[in-house]
């Protein structure tokens, strides 16, 4: 709901756009300010003519109302017969710059809410507003309309229903306790929740007259079988917890109550036994039950521990024919352990075979070592493996991916031995040594990686394929051109003499080719001169 003076304004504008519309006057150069009026927002636009009617300067009105009066001399639009009833001048809600927005200080109204919130000069109440005689503002605040402040329910005449009746005023929701009371005898005018109902004044063992399932909640189909009245085991404050006095109950006849009609008695698969329910549980409740002293139980574990009389054997427990004792104690199932102190190494098959405990799982790394050559008898995990008894370049029978971990999808395209370049220890550091004939010599210090294996692949095409595997099959483009001289006699090199690297540098006196005449300029050699 809007504030009153968003509906007065529109009217105010209306009457200011039937005024007749005075084009700008040039203005003189003359500063309004120094008459103690200064002219500012849309009264600088405004002839000076409008206000000094007829050339008279003296007199003219300085107030709003002086000009925005009907019958001023002064022609000035004027509040309209709608106009909130205010005390207020009109600069308190308008400026100068336009009629809205405008801010109504409800603290200069003259009268009651009603006489401007009627529904003609501003906003009224709405059809479905609760009926009531008082002011506006003895609920809603004139900053705004919601929240509104809470209804005085002392000054409210008539019964709950006369409002609360779903129309009016919110009433009873479908899933409402049924009942005639009326409404403040369980809720109070403040919150409708938490709600109470006073039992005190009700008798004792008549709870059924109201909790019979219609009027109020009565037994759940559940219920524990008793004709003993409600409070005999719950209080009026709340269902739950419900507590019966077992206080009074003589030791050892908790089946005179506890047998499956009166109240609920051992189910089917409680442990076999002719004690009392006393024996085990307490009165106040069945879980925990008291621990069985197992110092005075008769024979092995598995006479009681069978999985009827107490419980036995999980289906995934370790499959053992030893008794429960070997591992579990007495106090408590878990943790369990089996002492392996006493097992010779390499005989751990002999029960982890997956019959008697459990063995290798179906995706085990392929091996035929004993168990504890990779585990230890503390934790499966972490397995250690001793790789100083692989043959070298074996260890893709194990690293395929399925066995072990193989090589990853960005790995070197490679068909060398995973131990050619990573170390048994750890994957990083890689460390690799050619031996490809076709890379003689020390060429690390002059050549990179990529050099020549532009691509993540170790085999690579020859630069020159005519000359593989020699120098050649690379260094073709640093021959000399044209015919090489084999002798100074001028005897050259075949093609097939020239797949070695010194048919381009060297060159003879004589056919005997022992002596050579003279070296190219330039290194003598790319490779390590040990090569030579």
């Amino acid at each position: 709901m809007k504030p009153a003076m968003y509906l007065v304004i529109p009217a105010a504008l209306l009457a200011l756009a039937a005024a007749p519309v005075r084009a700008a006057a040039p203005q003189p150069a003359f500063d309004h300010f120094t008459t103690g009026f200064e002219l500012t927002g849309e009264h600088r636009r405004v002839p000076c003519a409008s206000c000094h009617v007829d050339a008279v300067f003296r007199g003219t009105p300085r107030l709003c109302a002086g000009c925005h009066t009907a019958g001023s001399r002064v022609s000035a639009t004027a509040k309209p017969a709608s106009h909130v009833v205010s005390s207020a001048s009109c600069g308190q809600c308008h400026s100068t710059s336009a009629w809205t927005p405008v801010r109504y200080d409800h603290a200069e109204a003259i009268g009651t809410c009603a006489s401007c919130h009627n529904g003609v000069q501003a906003t009224g109440k709405g059809p479905t507003h609760v009926s009531s005689t008082s002011a506006c503002d003895a609920c809603h605040a004139t900053s705004r309309w919601e929240p509104v402040r809470r209804v005085d329910h002392a000054e409210v005449i008539g019964s709950c229903t006369s409002c609360h009746d779903g129309v009016r005023a919110s009433g009873k929701p479908p899933s409402h306790v049924p009942t005639t009371e009326e409404c403040d005898s369980c809720h109070v005018t403040s919150a409708w929740t938490p709600a109470r109902f006073d039992h005190a004044g009700v008798a004792p063992g008549t709870c059924a007259q109201c909790h019979d399932g219609a009027r109020a909640t009565g037994k759940p189909a559940d219920h524990v079988p008793t004709t003993a009245s409600c409070d005999s085991c719950h209080s009026t404050i709340a269902w739950l917890p419900a507590n019966f006095d077992h206080a009074n109950v003589a030791p050892g006849t908790c089946i005179q109550c506890h047998d499956g009609v009166r109240a609920t008695g051992k189910d089917p698969q409680h442990i076999s036994s002719t004690n009392a329910c006393d024996a085990c549980h307490s009165t106040t409740t069945w879980d925990p039950a008291i621990r069985v002293d197992h110092a005075e139980v008769l024979g092995s574990c598995a006479t009681c521990h069978d999985g009827t009389r107490a419980t036995g054997k999980p289906a995934d427990h370790v499959p053992t024919t030893l008794d429960c004792d070997s591992c579990h104690v007495a106090s408590a199932w878990l943790p369990a352990r089996f002492d392996h102190t006493g097992v010779q190494p390499g005989t751990c098959a002999s029960c982890h075979d997956g019959a008697r405990a459990p063995g290798k799982p179906a995706g085990h790394v392929a091996t035929t070592a004993s168990c504890d050559a990779c585990h230890s008898t503390i934790a499966w995990l972490p397995a250690q493996f001793d790789h100083a008894n692989v043959a070298p370049g074996t260890c893709n029978q194990c690293h395929n991916g399925t066995s072990a971990t193989g090589k990853p999808a960005n790995h070197w395209v490679t068909n060398l031995s995973c131990d050619s370049c990573h170390g048994t220890t750890a994957w990083q550091p890689v460390t690799h040594r050619h031996q490809s004939a076709g890379y003689p010599g020390d060429h690390s210090p002059v050549l990179q990686c990529t050099d020549c294996h532009r691509t993540a692949q170790d085999a690579i095409p020859w630069p020159a394929p005519a000359y593989q595997p020699d120098c050649a099959g690379c260094h073709a483009g640093d021959f000399e051109p044209g015919p090489h001289n084999k002798t100074e006699q001028g005897t050259k090199y075949t093609v097939s003499e020239l797949r070695n690297c010194s048919g381009s540098c060297h060159v003879y006196t004589n056919s005997t080719l022992t002596t050579i005449s003279k070296r190219r300029n330039g290194p003598e050699h790319r490779v390590t001169s040990g090569e030579f």
